[in-house]
């Protein structure tokens, strides 16, 4: 589903125009990406929840010289579906 078919579909549920389901939608995105950058979780009930988890620092191997090279530790979104969402979709 693209942002185009979701804020259509928002704006047909609500009762809104479109342009006010793009404007929602940015701001949705925006408030959850500001969270994350925060360091806080995102929790939809009934769907999931986001969260920041660092991933360690661990090492790798050139491809070419099979030189071991440390891989520096990073930041990942992390989803965790809810029960309710994994129910539906089994």
């Amino acid at each position: 589903m693209s942002k185009r078919e979701i804020t259509k579909k928002i704006a047909k549920d609500a009762g809104i125009t479109l342009f006010q389901a793009q404007k929602a939608y940015a701001a949705m995105l925006e408030g959850i990406k500001e969270a994350l950058c925060q360091g806080d979780h995102v929790t939809f009930s009934g769907f999931g929840s986001f969260e920041v988890k660092i991933r360690a620092e661990r090492k790798g191997r050139n491809p070419k010289t099979g030189e071991v090279i440390p891989i520096p530790p990073k930041k990942r979104v992390k989803f965790t579906p809810s029960r309710e969402l994994k129910k539906a979709l089994q």
